[in-house]
């Protein structure tokens, strides 16, 4: 515990720091699980990511990730979240922005080339807008793929399903078909018990009696 404290005040100082570099820009800063977490601006987010990666206190040269969290009850439901590595200085620091789903977030591509790829699977997953990307297309889901399948209030089945027609000699896109609406498996359920004796438990049934 003694060698935790002066780490996390040194993440404390340095989230004052920051917050008194970028003034407004910067909306709250905290240690969380002995990391840094720094809440901003949505329009400052070129600005804040360029000052933590040149400022000599700083120096967050690698960004590691960017990613999205849906909170479909909120107005702003999306969070936007960077997250920055200094080699130089030992230390990790995670940005937050929130925004919706027509308000676009300023692209950091121009500070970051690695979140080109990183901008285009939070658009592909979530339906999180970046202005000013140079290539916004979706990543992991097909071209004409309907929907943004990371949202809460996405289906789990999805809106339609693939497979290979022998007879058209193509791949086919068709409505997703559920076989089945409801399953029941009677002696699986761990409150009610096993109603059958199931196969190899016989030699257990006959050590109780």
């Amino acid at each position: 515990m003694a060698a935790e404290a002066p780490a996390s005040q040194a993440l404390s100082d340095l989230g004052e720091s920051i917050a008194g570099a970028l003034g407004e820009d910067v909306l709250a800063t905290e240690v969380v699980l002995g990391e840094l977490m720094v809440r901003i601006r949505r329009d400052a987010v070129v600005r804040v990511l360029t000052f933590l990666r040149d400022d000599t206190s700083c120096q967050f040269k690698c960004l590691m990730d960017v990613c999205g969290v849906d909170y479909p009850d909120r107005d702003e439901r999306f969070e936007v979240v960077y997250n920055l590595l200094s080699v130089r200085q030992n230390q990790r620091v995670r940005v937050k922005l929130t925004t919706d789903e027509d308000t676009p977030v300023p692209s950091v591509t121009a500070v970051f080339s690695s979140a080109g790829w990183w901008e285009r699977e939070a658009w592909d997953m979530y339906g999180i807008l970046f202005s000013d990307h140079p290539d916004l297309r979706r990543i992991l889901t097909d071209y004409g793929f309907d929907g943004h399948p990371l949202r809460k209030d996405f289906p789990l089945t999805g809106f339609v399903e693939l497979r290979y027609d022998n007879e058209e000699g193509r791949v086919v896109y068709e409505p997703v078909t559920l076989t089945q609406a409801f399953r029941t498996f009677d002696f699986l359920s761990p409150w009610e018990g096993a109603h059958e004796i199931l196969a190899g438990d016989e030699k257990a049934a006959e050590g109780d009696g």
